[in-house]
């Protein structure tokens, strides 16, 4: 009888070991792979002639100036990419604002034959524009209320075009990239306002 208890439950222990690999073996292999698209180099490029890299964004590009979109350029975007996304925030208004604070937000700009996008100063690109937290359906500059804030202007390569209508927000473009995620890379520029 114990001999009997004892291969049940052998029996009952493999099955469960056997289930639970069956069950989350795709879940572990998905998280393997996000990991690694995660910690793959980035070989997309995003620069300015306007600022470089942890630079101050010059006053024509905030507001108090013509607030008008910096030039950006994007290059050696992926040959599989289907369309882009461009999304500018300022995480360091969480502290005046309680939030993040969503400048501009443009999804599904298509990606030029040659990987290289040009953006021109005062011009937005072909795509369909999400809403900033100000309602904004365009670029809004840098207007910190407190001292220099960082702002990150931030670009992902995309493997389809997203299904969203314009004035998404940032929350449901991000929510609709996941694991269609190619390849990012982000710029970041700072301002503070003249008292």
């Amino acid at each position: 009888m114990r001999i009997i208890f004892v291969v049940a439950l052998a029996a009952i222990l493999i099955f469960v070991v056997w289930f639970s690999w069956f069950v989350y073996q795709p879940a572990m292999i998905d998280k393997i792979d996000n990991l690694n698209q995660q910690n793959k180099q980035s070989t997309m490029k995003l620069e300015s002639t306007a600022f470089l890299h942890s630079q101050l964004i010059p006053l024509p590009h905030t507001c108090d100036g013509p607030d008008v979109s910096p030039p950006l350029r994007i290059s050696e975007i992926p040959r599989d990419a289907k369309s882009i996304a461009l999304i500018m925030d300022d995480p360091d208004a969480i502290k005046p604002a309680g939030k993040v604070w969503d400048h501009w937000v443009i999804f599904n700009i298509p990606v030029p034959e040659s990987g290289v996008l040009e953006i021109f100063e005062n011009s937005e690109p072909n795509g369909i524009h999400g809403v900033g937290t100000s309602k904004n359906t365009g670029y809004h500059g840098p207007c910190p209320p407190d001292g220099e804030h960082r702002y990150f202007f931030k670009t992902y390569a995309l493997d389809t075009m997203l299904g969203l209508a314009e004035g998404a927000t940032k929350a449901e473009v991000e929510r609709a990239m996941e694991g269609h995620i190619v390849d990012h890379t982000e710029l970041m520029g700072k301002y503070s306002r003249k008292r």
